[in-house]
């Protein structure tokens, strides 16, 4: 469980990430109430979030060139020089245009630093520890958003927005010095294009050539839309059919939060980041999902969200592990920036179908349609991926073993 952490930059990493995950959700948590004091809408804060999404769907893919041609590190330095002056920029003046404009550059950001970061953060440790580092940075980010929330909820009453502005543009200088004082010696040295295999085109060629790593994406393209979006389901069902209070909301979301930092040990402490965990996952939490529509209560509710909540960072990290091992080196930068375009798209369209299945059905008919979905295509998924390696998924598939794959 504790391999990637033998590694002294994985450690010096790790703490980073940490802190600047922190400082960026109590931004994000400082940007909403702003956004709703100031406007009192919340189609400006969905406006906001789409102006961050959109720029991955459209630059995600030369993101992904970047990051397979150019040394990471550097890269890195600079977008978060880039960061930290736009949590600067939001104490200007300038409106809700100053807000959308920084989103929208923000997002732009993201098209091109997603890919570096996963290429980079798979040269931080051994292959054979991957797995357990992505689990562990899936539960470093679970704890950052925890204690970001509850921080930046006692200081914004306290400070106003300003101040947790602030301490995100100071938490990527953590970030900064982190990577300054990374080991390049220590670091694996991961295989680079060609010049003929270096673009856009060769990188989607590639991708239309490994069918195991579409069916993967397909996967997580529904179980994120469908059944990842909880926060407009909860909150839907605590104001009708469970008939719950604001307090029975936040108990939800904490119970949530608490549930994803149990998936990230659970899977760091296994190490088994193979398909089967994942098809088998992805039948457990939909099957969940459908279940958790005849809750009587919230505590039943709750007692089922847990469950949901690891098994949902367990899916992500396992697609995470296997677009990794089962992706040849050079091509790692644009694969991962499909993983980014495929999460883009499911948020953009899942939120919305959510809300519109909770709206017209109710917020138990969406739960149940919903999970109803999701289960019937991880079912389907599992056995496209058995059809794709035979009658029976062998032994190196079930064991996330790396094999060769086909130019």
């Amino acid at each position: 469980m504790f391999a990637p952490l033998r590694e002294r930059n994985y450690r010096l990493w790790a703490a980073a990430d940490l802190v600047s995950v922190s400082g960026t959700w109590m931004q994000v948590l400082a940007l909403n109430w702003l956004i709703l004091t100031t406007t009192g809408s919340a189609t400006a804060m969905g406006a906001v979030i789409m102006l961050q999404s959109l720029p991955v769907l459209l630059l995600g893919s030369w993101g992904g060139v970047i990051a397979d041609r150019l040394p990471a590190r550097p890269l890195l330095i600079a977008f978060q020089v880039l960061r930290a002056l736009l949590a600067l920029a939001l104490l200007l003046p300038g409106g809700n245009w100053t807000i959308y404009a920084i989103a929208l550059f923000s997002g732009v950001i993201s098209s091109f630093e997603g890919p570096v970061l996963g290429r980079f953060g798979s040269a931080l440790v051994p292959t054979s520890a991957l797995g357990s580092a992505l689990a562990l940075g899936s539960v470093l980010n679970s704890a950052g958003r925890i204690g970001g929330m509850a921080l930046g909820g006692v200081l914004i009453g306290v400070t106003g927005p300003s101040a947790l502005f602030l301490i995100n543009a100071a938490s990527y200088v953590a970030v900064i010095a982190s990577l300054m004082a990374m080991r390049l010696g220590e670091m694996r040295t991961l295989a680079a294009p060609s010049a003929s295999e270096g673009g856009v085109v060769a990188g989607f060629r590639y991708l239309l050539g490994q069918p195991v790593i579409l069916v993967v994406l397909a996967l997580s393209f529904v179980l994120g839309s469908l059944g990842r979006n909880y926060q407009v389901s909860m909150a839907a069902m605590v104001a009708g059919p469970l008939a719950g209070t604001s307090g029975a909301y936040g108990l939800l979301s904490t119970v949530f939060a608490v549930g994803a930092v149990a998936g990230g040990l659970l899977l760091a402490s296994t190490g088994r980041s193979t398909l089967r965990v994942l098809v088998g996952t992805g039948v457990v939490i939909s099957a969940l999902q459908l279940a958790s529509s005849f809750a009587p209560n919230v505590l039943s509710f709750a007692a089922l969200i847990l469950p949901i909540a690891a098994g949902a960072v367990i899916v992500d990290t396992v697609v995470s592990t296997r677009i990794l091992l089962d992706t040849r080196e050079e091509m790692r930068g644009r694969v991962l920036a499909t993983v980014g375009i495929v999460s883009s798209l499911a948020a953009i369209v899942g939120a919305p179908a959510t809300g519109w299945l909770c709206d017209t059905l109710g917020a138990r008919g969406a739960l149940l349609t919903a999970g109803t979905i999701t289960t019937l295509t991880a079912l389907i998924g599992g056995a496209a991926l058995i059809r794709l390696k035979g009658h029976s998924l062998n032994r190196s598939l079930l064991l996330g073993r790396s094999t060769p794959q086909p130019a």
